[in-house]
């Protein structure tokens, strides 16, 4: 998983603290600045950070690294997107010790490969470097990457017979034009600030501070809607509305043909009128989404339909130093300090009513659908405001906020003889989580307004490894790692959008690695074969689904004391055949399966107490782990 990868800029961690993993689209479209990194396969030593499983990548994106000139391009294709342009420059060193690169792209289509797939992404960079002096350097970098484009999604194999590999039923057609419900937007701009001082000629301080803001926010259909209406004497509700998506189960096929008994000739009628209506109209019906909400409006009720953007707005503050010193010819000596805030903004709004003029924020599956009964006793977004009329732009439904703190220092020494180099490291770090209930959501009144209890844990790692020098030709290398981790903020909350609940038995992952490679080097091929034997203990895992079963609710599925084991081989190969032609071979076979029957328990809105079942365990040992393929192979041929 790339949460196991470091990927920095300018020694600067840039992954996500939701869930580990790094924000691709917070610097995409800026290949001609992103040429200059420096990559650390796996735990092997690397000089800005302890590193992790996945290796580590730091881009260097110094004003004064860059070669003086300028670059234009174009490039088509027929996956993401389908143009781009980019044009760039950089000045290289100037008078006064000025430098500095610049940067501008737009990426756009109106299809991906996926039908309804739209892309539009502008993306600006600016680096200014100033030169103080022979000892001290500041650079600012500054990146701008809004990214807009139309999601698709995974297709059941009914699915794909009936449509077709680029299939989406996601978009339909509104006034001739593709509109896509699923839309995500990226916008999380960065600013950095960085401090080189050479303090001797063997001693190097680094400082860096960094400031990334902006918001994530992705759209998707609200069809719970409820109007408000009187019966009895009282405020009641009648609500729900059809599900919007074409492959729900209900529209096709194979949902007339499931009974309990044969079908009969009804069902293989009806089974084939739905096969012709979703083969002729299996797109996004948004002209029906218009004309409930307008005839809803025209009869004195609210929005049943409306758009809804699940929202993420962060402030995030870094700051490290790194140190890198030469103690001797043959020993080098590094180390960091760093620390990151981060604030983070939860919240679900009304992008588009769709006609309508307002949404009633209740939760109209918070029970059984009566007309009797009294709106108060839904779960509503914020039980302080019963029976609110939302509007487009206000938030509904959820809003919280997560506060999370990291600090860590890592220290590593570096020794190189003539027949070995090795290296030995370790690192220590505190991180804390806390939640902050800004709704008071109805079904866990007393759990989800104010602050939660505060997640803490402290966790540390240790790593060597070294390389023996057979000769020039032969090498050996060898890498080893114990660490624990602290689980994501996805994993720390049972549902942070409902509640301060924390998971129970909530531990640091525990993971024990081991890599070994020999390593093949000449004029012409260089080659490299390694084996890896890698461990994950006490993990934590959290699903969220629906289930239609005889609780009918929405649940979370928590895992905890998740074990793991990865275990493979890899190879890789480059021989330049000519001066012209370099070919080039990788191959990876593994097996990853879980190890153990991990602990499981349900919690949701209908659940008053955890829900478990036998003996509270998942039956998953030996079972292989979900997430990519455990062999691949690849070879190219590159000219020039």
């Amino acid at each position: 998983d790339n949460a196991n990868g470091k990927v920095l800029i300018n020694g600067v961690e840039m992954n996500k603290q939701f869930n580990g993993r790094p924000q691709w689209g917070n610097w995409g479209g800026l290949n001609d600045v992103q040429r200059n990194h420096e990559f650390s396969m796996g735990i092997s030593a690397n000089d800005y950070t302890f590193g992790d499983l996945a290796g580590t990548n730091n881009l260097i994106m110094r004003a004064s690294k860059y070669r003086r000139g300028g670059r234009i391009s174009y490039a088509s294709a027929n996956r993401s997107y389908q143009g781009r342009v980019m044009a760039s420059y950089s000045s290289g060193l100037l008078e006064g010790g000025w430098s500095y690169s610049v940067l501008g792209s737009r990426r756009f289509g109106e299809n991906g490969y996926i039908d309804g797939t739209l892309y539009d992404a502008n993306s600006f960079f600016v680096a200014v470097e100033k030169q103080i002096n022979d000892k001290h350097s500041l650079n600012f970098t500054g990146i701008y990457a809004k990214n807009r484009r139309g999601r698709s999604t995974a297709i059941t194999e009914e699915v794909y017979n009936l449509k077709g590999r680029q299939y989406n039923p996601f978009w339909g057609d509104l006034n001739g034009e593709q509109r896509n419900s699923r839309m995500r937007e990226i916008n999380e701009p960065i600013l950095m600030l960085n401090h080189f001082w050479d303090v001797s000629p063997k001693v190097k301080l680094n400082t860096n501070i960094a400031y990334q803001f902006g918001r994530i926010g992705n759209t998707r259909i609200d069809n719970g809607g409820t109007r408000l209406v009187e019966f009895n004497g009282e405020d009641t509700y009648i609500g729900g509305a059809r599900n919007t998506d074409p492959t729900y189960y209900q529209r096709l096929p194979s949902y007339f043909l499931n009974t309990d008994d044969a079908p009969t000739a009804y069902d293989y009628e009806q089974a084939y009128l739905a096969q012709q209506e979703f083969i002729n109209n299996g797109q996004f019906n948004w002209l029906d989404v218009y004309a409930a909400n307008i005839s809803s409006t025209a009869n004195g009720y609210n929005a049943i339909y409306a758009l809804q953007e699940d929202r993420i707005d962060e402030q995030q503050f870094t700051a490290n130093i790194l140190l890198d010193a030469e103690l001797a010819e043959n020993i080098k000596l590094n180390g960091a300090v760093n620390y990151r805030s981060l604030k983070s903004e939860n919240f679900a709004s009304i992008k588009d009513l769709f006609g309508a003029n307002g949404y009633l924020d209740v939760d109209f599956f918070a029970e059984e659908t009566d007309p009797n009964q009294n709106l108060s006793n839904l779960a509503q977004s914020d039980i302080r405001n019963p029976n609110r009329i939302a509007g487009e732009g206000d938030r509904y439904k959820y809003n919280y906020e997560i506060d999370a703190n990291v600090i860590s220092a890592f220290a590593q020494a570096q020794f190189k003889y003539n027949k070995i180099d090795f290296h030995i490291a370790a690192n220590v770090s505190s991180t804390d989580y806390q939640r902050n209930g800004l709704y008071q959501n109805g079904y866990f009144a007393d759990n989800s307004f104010g602050k939660s209890e505060k997640a803490e844990f402290s966790n540390f790692g240790l790593k060597a490894g070294g390389t023996y020098k057979l000769s020039g030709k032969h090498l050996i290398d060898f890498n080893a790692a114990y660490l624990t981790k602290a689980p994501s903020i996805r994993n720390t909350f049972e549902n942070a959008r409902q509640n301060n609940e924390l998971i129970n038995e909530l531990n640091s992952e525990v993971i024990t690695t081991v890599d070994a490679s020999y390593i093949f080097r000449s004029p012409i091929v260089k080659a490299r074969i390694t084996g890896f034997y890698s461990t994950f203990e006490d993990g934590t895992d959290i699903g969220f689904y629906f289930t239609e079963g005889s609780s009918g609710a929405f649940v979370q599925e928590v895992l905890t004391n998740v074990d793991r084991r990865h275990v493979g081989g890899e190879l890789g190969i480059e021989a330049q055949v000519t001066p012209t032609i370099k070919l080039k071979g990788a191959a990876s076979v593994g097996q990853y399966v879980f190890t153990n029957n991990p602990n499981m328990y349900l919690s949701g809105d209908d659940i008053e107490n955890d829900l478990t079942y036998g003996d509270g365990t998942a039956a998953l040992e030996n079972y292989h782990i979900a997430g990519g393929p455990e062999r691949a192979w690849c070879s190219s041929c590159r000219s020039r």
